[in-house]
């Protein structure tokens, strides 16, 4: 297989937005989401204050772990700088970033409002940026995918017979 004019940019485009997206999911991983927001997101949501100050710490853990899973998938998209077309990073990248965009639709409102109300706005942007930026590249990635029906929009070379 060759490359097409787009595989760069779209390896520069995964490899840039990793980035974006390790930084954003490690800040809302360990510096927004803590066990302060989760006790005002569950009492938001209707939750006593007891309920959620014995739920939160459980919660809290298992949050992390997905979001530490989250950090590395993002990461491994870094690798797209690199310039060598793996599929399997490719179908990665899919992966990851489908499974983020859910985001977008899972994280329920009460967390943005916890959010922001312990950080103002800026609370939100990492989730948003995240999720939101994930979104549109699963949707780049899988654009390319069906016009070209190769990963990073590669094409296949004519053998010669």
């Amino acid at each position: 297989m060759t490359e097409t004019r787009w595989t760069p940019r779209l390896q520069v485009l995964v490899g840039v937005c990793s980035i974006v997206f390790t930084i954003g999911t490690a800040l809302q991983n360990f510096w927004i989401v803590n066990h302060e927001t989760l006790v005002r997101m569950m009492v938001l949501a209707g939750r006593s204050e007891a309920d959620a100050e014995a739920g939160a710490p459980g919660f809290l853990i298992g949050f992390r772990v997905v979001g530490c899973l989250y950090i590395l998938g993002n990461a491994a998209g870094i690798l797209a700088l690199r310039k060598q077309k793996q599929a399997w990073l490719f179908w990665l990248m899919i992966a990851v970033n489908l499974t983020q965009a859910v985001g977008v639709f899972a994280v329920p409102p009460e967390m943005f409002e916890a959010s922001t109300d312990r950080l103002g706005p800026v609370g939100a942007l990492p989730s948003l940026v995240t999720d939101g930026g994930a979104a549109v590249l699963t949707l780049v990635l899988l654009g390319f995918l069906i016009r070209s029906r190769r990963p990073w929009a590669q094409r296949r070379v004519a053998s010669a017979a």
